[in-house]
């Protein structure tokens, strides 16, 4: 791989800070716009059986709504981060919303199953707001601030989809599966309203990409330092995918076969990573990839004694869900600063990194749960699935060790007084 002609990190010229700080946003509307970009993935989940009635439409068939969505979800990812780039940030987001709430009234008023599937994959524009959001602190915030901030705009991120299928299930009780995308394009009008008035540009015209997109991309990915964030948010996305994919399947039994008692248990690890984003923005004081090493290191510990308990006979419910927190806590802590640093690779593609690095992350994510589901076959296995997570966790903790030592590399180069270069 090339080495990139200066560590980004070190900061942003008094011009530019200047321009952000005038420019930036309320806290507010970042985490509106984010909370926006996942609440829609699960929302109408509940209702899935009566839209397929009222279709008269295969289940199956209904269920593509959920596959089309996450491979246009992360396809926008990675366009609309380089767009931002290019056009701006808030057109960028202003432009995702206004489709979003055009998808959401399609989604409503759809006479057939087709044209709620068009409509539903378009609702998917609004996954752009994610790494706009993300963009926009890191350019309205120095490093400890903007890790921060984007602690706190993670929490959003974390509660919405926790919320949602509660939510949406309330709502088709009492007024019928339509209502929710009512609500949701009712939602993303007012998004749409305080955005117009809250969120400015913070990208200027003179640090913008000039060249084809590919030319961006390819910069990205000839750095070793970008693919060690963006490397270890996709094993930590893999170590969170095998463990929802795999803990129905390893303690249901031992529930009784109690949906609703699985479900409260699994709900632990998202509250981990509530505690784990509060716990970034509360201290965000360290390094990033100090942060990033810490995080997987408790992922990791957690993990293992998980591994041990199992190993070791103990089958209380809480020692398999008590461990599997360490996930979510781990994940919480590392979404800031893997972000971060990915957006400080190259200051001007700030968009395009965050935008990449998450559908990478998705990708890889589930490429890891995919291949250690091929492990997972027998009901029970409670100690297969604890290597499973720990081999992920620890893929995760590599890449953060391997971006902890890039950092010092390109950190002692500068000290010594050479080039600022970093892999």
């Amino acid at each position: 791989m090339t080495r990139d002609d200066s560590i980004q990190t070190a900061g942003r010229t008094a011009g530019e800070t200047a321009t952000a700080s005038a420019a930036a946003p309320r806290r507010t509307v970042l985490l509106l716009l984010t909370a926006l970009s996942v609440l829609p993935v699960n929302i109408y989940l509940p209702a899935l059986p009566k839209i397929a009635a009222t279709f008269q439409a295969d289940f199956a068939l209904v269920n593509l709504s959920i596959a089309g969505y996450a491979v246009i979800n992360a396809l926008t990812e990675i366009i609309a981060g380089a767009m931002s780039d290019r056009y701006g940030r808030r057109p960028v987001a202003l432009i995702a919303v206004s489709i979003f709430i055009v998808a959401s009234i399609g989604c409503a008023l759809a006479p057939n199953i087709g044209i709620f599937l068009f409509f539903r994959v378009m609702q998917a524009s609004i996954a752009a707001c994610f790494c706009v959001a993300l963009v926009v602190i890191k350019e309205t915030a120095g490093e400890r601030q903007a890790a921060n901030r984007i602690g706190y705009a993670a929490m959003g991120w974390a509660i919405a989809p926790m919320l949602g299928p509660t939510f949406g299930g309330v709502l088709d009780e009492m007024f019928g599966w339509r209502a929710i995308f009512v609500t949701l394009a009712l939602l993303g009008a007012a998004i749409l309203a305080i955005s117009m008035r809250e969120l400015k540009e913070t990208s200027g015209h003179a640090t913008r990409p000039r060249g084809n997109y590919f030319a961006s991309y390819g910069q990205l990915l000839s750095s070793a330092r970008f693919w060690a964030y963006a490397a270890c948010m996709a094993c930590s996305t893999g170590t969170l995918y095998i463990f929802l994919g795999g803990a129905s399947l390893a303690v249901g039994t031992s529930l009784g076969g109690s949906s609703a008692k699985l479900g409260f248990f699994m709900g632990m690890v998202p509250a981990g990573f509530i505690f784990g984003s509060y716990l970034a923005a509360r201290f965000a004081r360290k390094s990033l990839s100090r942060t990033l090493v810490i995080a997987r290191l408790s992922t990791c510990m957690g993990l293992l004694l998980g591994l041990v308990l199992s190993i070791s006979g103990v089958t209380h419910v809480l020692a398999f869900f008590g461990p599997c927190v360490f996930i979510g806590i781990g994940n919480g802590l590392t979404f800031p600063a893997a972000n971060l640093g990915v957006m400080s690779v190259r200051a001007h593609l700030a968009g395009t990194a965050a935008g990449l690095a998450a559908a990478m992350s998705i990708a890889g994510g589930a490429l890891i749960a995919s291949i250690a589901g091929l492990f997972l076959e027998k009901a029970g296995a409670v100690p297969t699935l604890f290597l499973m997570l720990l081999i992920s966790a620890s893929l995760a903790l590599s890449a953060a060790l391997f971006a902890a030592f890039i950092d010092r590399r390109s950190a002692n180069s500068i000290a010594d007084g050479e080039p600022a270069e970093s892999w």
